[in-house]
């Protein structure tokens, strides 16, 4: 009885939830191409602000699409080349456009993780412009001429202090195929879009490869300073801007990642580097994390196979729910249906991935990136 309540009913239990509750987030509804408000009467002022560090592979195409954007109003583009050594900053430059500005930015300062101290950095620096909107994105997204114009009309539409867009991420190799949906997907199941967009809900979240801030809401908020030692610094600076006014967060294709991810390695090491900060490095979290994904993911499919009777129609209801609940964003990245029958083992790939990231943090290696530890051990100083 309790061998087929654990690995039978109780996962079904739970994906009944998953598939009837949390907004029902699986179906992806929230997406820049529904419910556009029109073009707003006034286009205000806005600075772009890109932290980059070690980006020579695509600063170019990057700046430049920021560059080409069709505004009516006011734009200009802040880089800060945060201590590059592979001639960032330099790249940039040769676009050579009355509307770039490229800083070198300045050692990271204790406390500080090394992206918020880039975009510390460009902020003050865009104070000079006297934007309306603080546009920050990450140097290895390419952005659509209209994107900036659809941005700021969601935002005046409905008096929004932050827009979020989550990237299409690269889907070409076999480890993207594999991986990269699913990435998705848990970060929708863990911060539904529809709860985020709710100004009701507390549930806060963002994107930080395209997020469009209202200057005077996050001046409210503290600033970037007051998120600054953070490594999940976008849903850190939701959860500041949601407390200023309502917030939006949706999928879209205006918005593109040029950063290819060829192995699994890759992504582990994409993932890890912020999944036990997630957990607030507390060891006991990130035991029940594990138990609970496998208790998730593993269970079914123990049931399915190998159980019998109720306990085994359980665990195929289950299993099946899961892969039904997949294909939304399968078909986003326009990939076969079948990729949600593996799902139970692409869940069992990340539960190593959480655990790998607390290993990293354990030997000081935490949030690793582009050759920095930044893990907050504390919530209050860090590991250079």
């Amino acid at each position: 009885m309790i061998v087929g309540l654990v690995f039978g009913f109780l996962p079904l239990a739970i994906w009944l939830y998953l598939l009837l509750g949390r907004d029902w987030f699986w179906r992806l509804r929230e997406r820049d191409t529904r419910g556009q408000p029109p073009a707003p009467l006034h286009w205000p002022s806005v600075v772009a602000v890109v932290p980059a560090r070690n980006e020579a592979d695509v600063i170019q195409q990057s700046i430049s699409s920021l560059l080409a954007q069709d505004y009516a109003g006011k734009l200009r583009v802040i880089l800060v080349d945060d201590q590059s050594d592979d001639g960032t900053g330099d790249l940039a430059r040769v676009l050579q456009s009355d509307k770039l500005t490229v800083l070198a930015g300045a050692p990271r300062p204790p406390g500080w993780t090394g992206k918020l101290w880039a975009m510390q950095q460009g902020s003050d620096h865009a104070t000079g412009f006297a934007p309306e909107f603080l546009w920050f994105t990450d140097a290895d997204i390419a952005h659509s001429p209209d994107n900036l114009s659809a941005l700021v009309a969601r935002a005046q539409g409905g008096g929004k202090v932050l827009v979020s867009l989550m990237a299409r991420l690269s889907c070409r190799t076999a480890a993207e195929h594999f991986l990269i949906p699913a990435f998705v997907f848990f970060f929708d199941m863990l911060f539904p879009f529809g709860a985020v967009n709710d100004p009701a809900k507390p549930i806060a979240a963002a994107a930080g490869g395209c997020m469009l801030a209202r200057k005077s809401a996050l001046d409210a908020a503290g600033g970037i300073d007051a998120i600054r030692h953070n490594i999940i610094d976008d849903c850190a600076l939701a959860r500041a801007m949601k407390a200023q006014g309502p917030i939006w967060l949706g999928l879209t294709d205006r918005a593109v990642s040029l950063r290819p991810y060829e192995r699994l390695s890759e992504i582990r090491h994409m993932v890890s580097r912020s999944a036990y900060a997630q957990l607030n490095y507390s060891p006991l979290l990130l035991l029940g994390t594990l138990l609970g994904l496998g208790v998730v993911y593993v269970a079914p499919v123990l049931a399915a196979l190998f159980a019998w009777e109720l306990p085994q129609l359980a665990g195929w209801t289950a299993w099946i729910i899961m892969a039904v609940m997949f294909q939304p964003i399968l078909r986003f990245y326009r990939l076969s249906p079948l990729w949600g029958i593996a799902l139970p083992l692409i869940g069992i790939f990340y539960a190593g991935f959480t655990f790998d990231s607390a290993l990293q943090h354990w030997s000081g290696r935490g949030g690793m990136w582009k050759g920095r530890a930044q893990a907050i051990a504390n919530g209050a100083g860090e590991k250079a």
